[in-house]
């Protein structure tokens, strides 16, 4: 019975220091940008616009010091006969040729262009129509997705022209413990085409990855560290564990009591 007891407590023991070792993580796995040396200046080359693709949605306004001059080339709603309030302004779709369907002008492609290359090309064909026209242009639906080891994955909708992989996950209340910050994943798509890049968190060379400012609908995936990993592995052992244990102490008592 003793030596039952002290076997028991061992196995006991050894568990807990294997649970603290596997939940215990380093200062290189947690902290980020560990190589950026106090008071240093980090210049970043990376500038970045982004680019309109298939499926954005877009809103687009037209306006001039004639607001009756700039009316056909807005899309509005139709009311019904004898409603009072103001119109809704639509949006314009991009649809799979890369164009958009535009008021008295027809179709226009703007995919791959940026929001200022758009406004230079719409008021290039509406020079014959308008004087001066003022173009504001908005992506309606310019959203980005974080999932695994954050505090709170789901998909976010941005409200500037643009945000960074760090704003991203920010968003999503920054990387849980078990979270691998240094082999974050960022799935692009561009009209089709998957691309797929990888950012260490934890160095100062992420500033300078080309998927650090983020475009839209692209999605950041941070996978589970090793802990994770062990601490997953453990807990299914665990539960065989617990029904092995519970199967010989059932058969055991079974046979005590036939005896």
């Amino acid at each position: 019975m003793l030596r039952s007891k002290g076997i028991f407590k061992g196995v006991f023991v050894i568990g807990f220091i294997g649970a603290l070792l596997t939940s215990c993580g380093s200062k290189k796995d947690i902290v980020y940008f560990q190589d950026a040396a106090d008071y240093e200046t980090i210049v970043s080359d990376n500038s970045h616009v982004n680019t309109f693709k298939v499926d954005d949605i877009l809103r687009i306004n037209v306006s001039t010091l004639d607001p009756a001059a700039s009316v056909p080339f807005n899309l509005f709603s139709s009311m019904p006969e004898g409603a009072v309030s103001n119109p809704q302004q639509l949006d314009y779709l991009v649809d799979k040729n890369g164009e958009i369907d535009f008021p008295v002008l027809g179709k226009i492609k703007v995919v791959g262009l940026t929001p200022e290359e758009t406004k230079e090309l719409l008021r290039e064909k509406l020079k014959p129509y308008l004087k001066d026209p003022i173009i504001n242009i908005r992506l309606s639906n310019f959203t980005i997705t974080v999932l695994g080891e954050v505090n709170r994955p789901g998909t976010y909708q941005v409200n500037g022209e643009q945000i960074t992989v760090l704003e991203a996950i920010g968003l999503a209340n920054d990387l849980g413990i078990k979270g691998r910050r240094d082999n974050v994943l960022v799935i692009r798509d561009f009209n089709g085409t998957k691309v797929y890049t990888r950012v260490n968190l934890t160095s100062k060379d992420i500033l300078n990855s080309p998927v650090y400012y983020l475009t839209q609908n692209d999605v950041v995936y941070v996978e589970p560290n090793k802990s994770a990993v062990s601490q997953s592995t453990l807990d299914n052992r665990a539960g065989l564990a617990v029904s092995i244990a519970s199967l010989v102490i059932t058969t055991t008592i079974l046979l005590i009591t036939r005896n």
